[in-house]
């Protein structure tokens, strides 16, 4: 088996394959050459970036999960080890950033964001522990905020549940890499670019054409570098910010 084959053997899976970060993670794996797995919750929405990673040359897979659920979590895991690989990277990439005043939060709201942004990655996070503990290898990925390391007025629950997923990540990394699974955490500390980020930054123009807004697809070059690391020289946390972001 050549190198090429033996990369397209490997699967890796982004859990939250949404219009950026997830679907740039999803082609910079597809690119390194692993057979790639996007999910979300209306996996429909994969079918045009499934069809022009496949119409490259690559070998890509949309599948429709709600990452809250554990059964679906579990089903998902299970369906791609038998029909399409042995998962060698998975990444948690779903998001929850909703602005949200203390006295507007109820319960449900703060649930909703916790199960999402928190639960979710437990979820997959052990799933993908469950697998890879077996084979005594692979990567899993979790992609952090700027809420992952101080909390923003008008963000408590948001960062309540990006604490909690950090947290998670350093407990799993300690855990895990004496089984030599590498567990890494990547804190996006900075604004991206998305429609969302664009309608709240007056200036987002001026920023994105002096390279002051994060480029999903050169963003999520980290996390295949994260992947293609030596074990003796692995990284938990990765802080990732423009260059003329304020620290």
């Amino acid at each position: 088996m050549t190198e090429s084959q033996e990369d397209q053997a490997k699967v890796a899976l982004v859990m939250g394959a949404g219009d950026a970060i997830g679907s740039a993670i999803v082609r910079r794996f597809a690119e390194r050459g692993l057979t790639v797995c996007a999910a979300r919750r209306n996996g429909e929405k994969l079918e045009d970036l499934v069809q022009e990673l496949t119409a490259e040359g690559h070998r890509a897979h949309g599948f429709s999960c709600d990452a809250r659920k554990e059964d679906a979590v579990e089903a998902l895991f299970a369906q791609i080890e038998a029909e399409v690989g042995p998962l060698e990277v998975v990444v948690f990439n779903v998001g929850a950033n909703v602005p949200l005043g203390i006295l507007e939060t109820d319960t449900r709201k703060f649930f909703k964001i916790w199960e999402m942004a928190c639960f979710g990655g437990f979820l997959t996070g052990r799933e993908a522990a469950r697998y890879m503990t077996r084979r005594g290898h692979g990567t899993i990925i979790f992609t952090g905020a700027t809420a992952s390391v101080r909390g923003a007025a008008g963000f408590g629950a948001f960062a309540s549940a990006k604490h909690g997923l950090r947290a998670l990540a350093q407990s799993m990394a300690r855990e895990l890499g004496p089984q030599n699974i590498h567990v890494g955490h990547i804190v996006v500390d900075a604004g991206v670019d998305t429609e969302w980020v664009s309608n709240m930054i007056p200036d987002f123009d001026k920023l994105k054409a002096n390279d002051g807004i994060v480029d999903p697809y050169d963003m999520a070059a980290n996390y295949v570098t994260l992947y293609d690391q030596p074990r003796n020289s692995w990284t938990f946390e990765m802080d990732v910010r423009p260059w003329i972001e304020n620290w």
